[in-house]
């Protein structure tokens, strides 16, 4: 009932592939395949330079382009040509993910209270993904991509690139690629799912996946599409125990 009732599907990063698969517009194997040569790209691309990616919360008067622009400038005044620290995630009002150079993020959690940071993490990920850093992984998934069968969704299914309803195969091709070198609009996306006139009932929302995370976000973005959220565990049924 849940599965033919559903309107729309959105993924987070890597997630958009099976919110894809979900809506009839990828095989599941070739979307497999197209996510093994994504994460090889994207992990070559991030062994190339030190960099990586650091979770913000921060008060509202947080400036997160302008702290960018000045970690920039401090790993311009360390010699590091052409430094990258920019907005890699959106995920709810006050919350980014900024990825770039270790060593802007680094000034970053050193200068936190100047800008405002309240809180200030490192991710445990190996490069800075979401930024032009992951340029070298283009071409690869832009390759893998024009191999395999993309299909009009059967359902709405909401592009990380832009928080819009992808409108056809060529349209799906050209984001999942675009998506590697681009912010998630995670926040903005929740907004373009949810938005409705006051007073029309939330639809149920279901997360599928390890973790609550997203439900999280939600509850930050939308209260009331939250109440009716739901989480769904896809764990492997457990090995027997050896004797």
């Amino acid at each position: 009932q849940v599965l033919e009732s559903c309107v729309a599907a959105a993924g987070y990063s890597v997630g958009e592939f099976a919110a894809l698969v979900f809506a009839g517009a990828l095989d599941f194997a070739e979307a497999l395949y197209a996510v093994k040569v994504r994460a090889e790209a994207m992990q070559r691309a991030s062994e190339a330079v030190p960099s990586g990616m650091l979770s913000v919360i921060g008060r509202r008067e947080a400036n997160y382009k302008f702290a960018c622009l000045e970690a920039r400038k401090h790993c311009e005044s360390l010699g590091i040509e052409n430094p990258v620290c920019e907005i890699s995630n959106y995920l709810f009002p006050d919350s980014r993910v900024l990825a770039g150079h270790v060593q802007a993020l680094e000034f970053l959690q050193e200068n936190a209270r100047k800008y405002y940071f309240t809180r200030t993490k490192m991710l445990p990920v190996s490069g800075a993904f979401h930024t032009r850093l992951m340029e070298p992984a283009v071409e690869p998934l832009a390759e893998v991509l024009k191999s395999i069968e993309i299909q009009k969704p059967l359902i709405c299914v909401y592009s990380n690139v832009d928080s819009k309803k992808y409108m056809h195969s060529k349209h799906i091709q050209k984001l999942l690629v675009k998506q590697v070198v681009s912010p998630v609009l995670w926040e903005q996306t929740m907004h373009s799912v949810y938005e409705r006139k006051q007073g029309t009932e939330f639809p149920y929302t279901y997360e599928v996946g390890p973790g609550k995370q997203l439900g999280a976000v939600l509850k930050k973005c939308n209260v009331k599409a939250w109440r009716q959220y739901n989480h769904v565990d896809v764990s492997e049924d457990e090995e027997p125990a050896e004797t």
